[in-house]
C-alpha cells in the first residue's frame, strides 16, 4: 500500500476571484514538494481549469456553494482533489474538442486541457470529484 496523505486543504466560495488563492496554494505545493518548473506550469493550467469548471458548471456561479481543493501527497506523485457541491455531469460521453463538428466551438476544451496536462485525470461522485495526477 503506497503512503498517502492529504497535505494541504482549501475551500473557497464559487467566485472566479477566488482562483487566485487556488494560485497560491498551487505555489506553495510546488515549493514544498520541489516540483520542477517544467511541471509546475502544467499544474498550474489544469488544476485552475478544473476549479474554474467547478464554479462554473458545477457550482453555477452560486458563491453560497463552495468548492474544495485538497492536495494529496503519495511516494512517486501527487494529486489535486477538486470539489463542487454541483449535480456532477456525464464525464463517460464528453464530445470530443478536436472533431470537425466541435472545433469551432468556444468551450469544451477544459477536460481535454486537464487530461493532457496531467499524468492521470479521473472523476468521483458522479463527476462532483475531479482527480488530476502528476507523477513526481
Amino acid at each position: 500500500m503506497s503512503n498517502t496523505a492529504v497535505i494541504e486543504r482549501l475551500v473557497i466560495p464559487s467566485d472566479l476571484s477566488n482562483v487566485s488563492l487556488v494560485e497560491s496554494l498551487i505555489d506553495k505545493v510546488c515549493a514544498d514538494l520541489s516540483i520542477h518548473e517544467d511541471l509546475y506550469g502544467n499544474v498550474l493550467i489544469a488544476v485552475t481549469e478544473a476549479v474554474n469548471n467547478a464554479i462554473i458548471h458545477g457550482n453555477t456561479f452560486n458563491v453560497e456553494k463552495s468548492v474544495t481543493v485538497e492536495v494529496i501527497k503519495e511516494e512517486q506523485s501527487f494529486s489535486f482533489r477538486v470539489m463542487d457541491e454541483g449535480n456532477g455531469f456525464d464525464f463517460m460521453h464528453l464530445p470530443d474538442p478536436t472533431s470537425p463538428e466541435n472545433i469551432e466551438k468556444e468551450n469544451g476544451r477544459g477536460i481535454f486541457l486537464i487530461q493532457n496536462l496531467s499524468d492521470s485525470l479521473s472523476f468521483e461522485s458522479n463527476g462532483k470529484i475531479a482527480v488530476i495526477t502528476f507523477d513526481k
